[in-house]
């Protein structure tokens, strides 16, 4: 195995482990999350104001928290889709390196 081969499956090995935690379904499942528990504290809350005279603490409460989860929410899809972007790119990088190195070539295995 000459060196610049051996440099490829270096390359390789350190995008398989970078690329082993996928990032992104984390920043996903957080918002996720944090966007299913807002609506469901969004809706009590707005039962709390539809059915008080005068709306009491905990609404306004509710209300903060409810704005303050949906915020949370979208800055973790956006950071999801921004990691996910890179993860696509190193991805792609790992394809190429596995193409140059002829690892999911069948051929490349037959005796000649």
């Amino acid at each position: 195995m000459n060196a610049d081969t051996q440099n490829l499956h270096e390359q390789l090995e350190r995008l398989q482990e970078a690329l082993s935690t996928r990032q992104s379904t984390l920043h996903f499942a957080h918002a996720g999350v944090s966007c299913i528990v807002s609506l469901i504290l969004g809706g009590a809350t707005a039962k709390l104001f539809w059915d008080s005279a005068r709306a009491p603490y905990v609404a306004w409460l509710g209300l903060a928290a409810t704005v303050g989860l949906g915020i949370y929410a979208l800055l973790r899809y956006r950071q999801g889709r921004t990691v996910l972007a890179d993860e696509l790119v190193r991805y792609e990088t790992m394809m190429d390196l596995r193409r140059q190195l002829r690892l999911d070539d069948p051929t490349a295995l037959l005796p000649r």
